[in-house]
């Protein structure tokens, strides 16, 4: 095996504040803030120049992370925020919530909306997308029943 863990996704945005103030209501952990800047940095990533600062969110857990960064330099490149479900690279980031009307209900405070509706997959889960902070597309899983073991639900079903 060559992978030994995911670390983080990273997701880039205008208010840092904002996105943290969201992902800690939804449940995770601020660890810390910092200023990523120098020669190095453009060296790993190809944008020379950049002044980042990021905010590392963990989970729960403890064993996923969220990297979140604002671009002070260069300017943003693009903008892919309000891009539709079936769009190419990469969506979005989901999270098993233990009661998604609750959360749901505490996110609305802060501007995130549902982008279309919560539905029942099989009596095994309740999901939804909703459009976070900026746009930002989150998924939501809430587990109905009793799971006995580690093992994806949504694998043993097929």
């Amino acid at each position: 095996m060559t992978v030994k863990r995911m670390d983080n996704v990273g997701i880039v945005v205008e208010d840092i504040d904002a996105a943290i103030e969201f992902f800690t209501e939804l449940g995770l952990t601020l660890e810390g803030r910092m200023p990523i800047e120098g020669e190095w940095a453009g060296r790993v990533t190809g944008v020379r120049g950049q002044r980042v600062e990021i905010a590392m969110m963990r989970t729960p857990d403890g064993h996923s992370r969220l990297e979140l960064s604002r671009f002070d330099a260069p300017a943003i490149a693009s903008d892919h925020r309000a891009a539709p479900v079936n769009s190419l690279g990469y969506l979005r980031v989901m999270f098993t919530v233990e009661d998604i009307d609750d959360t749901l209900a505490r996110l609305s405070k802060l501007g995130a909306r549902v982008v279309d509706e919560v539905v029942n997959y099989q009596d095994v889960y309740r999901l939804c997308y909703i459009r976070g902070p900026e746009g930002i597309l989150i998924g939501l899983a809430q587990q109905l029943g009793q799971q006995t073991s580690r093992a994806n639900p949504v694998e043993r079903k097929r």
